[in-house]
């Protein structure tokens, strides 16, 4: 595997062990990450929050930085908060709406 999918698979890995502290469910299964960008050792993070109002999004965008920042090869984490388009409930995975009770 090259060394920008193998950098990719872990910045992933890492947002899988970032949880709202209101919702038992990581930010990527949730589907409140909307894109990922890397380029060089910068990694650009665009989500969005469950609410605009969200008491928890100052912890998120920090252990995301933390977190993502340790993987090797990043450098530097710019996390956007975005609200287009909305999030709704059925952005997450198959797996979040199980463990939520939504199946």
């Amino acid at each position: 595997m090259n060394e920008f999918l193998e950098t990719e698979e872990e910045v992933l890995r890492m947002l899988k062990t970032v949880f709202d502290p209101e919702i038992p469910v990581n930010v990527y299964d949730l589907g409140l990450i909307y894109k990922i960008d890397i380029e060089g050792s910068v990694c650009t993070i665009d989500m969005t929050l469950t609410a605009p109002n969200c008491p928890a999004a100052d912890f998120l965008v920090e252990d995301i930085r933390q977190k993502v920042g340790s993987v090797e090869g990043i450098e530097t984490v710019e996390v956007k908060i975005v609200f287009e388009p909305e999030w709704t409930k059925d952005m997450m995975s198959e797996e979040a709406k199980l463990e939520l009770g939504f199946l």
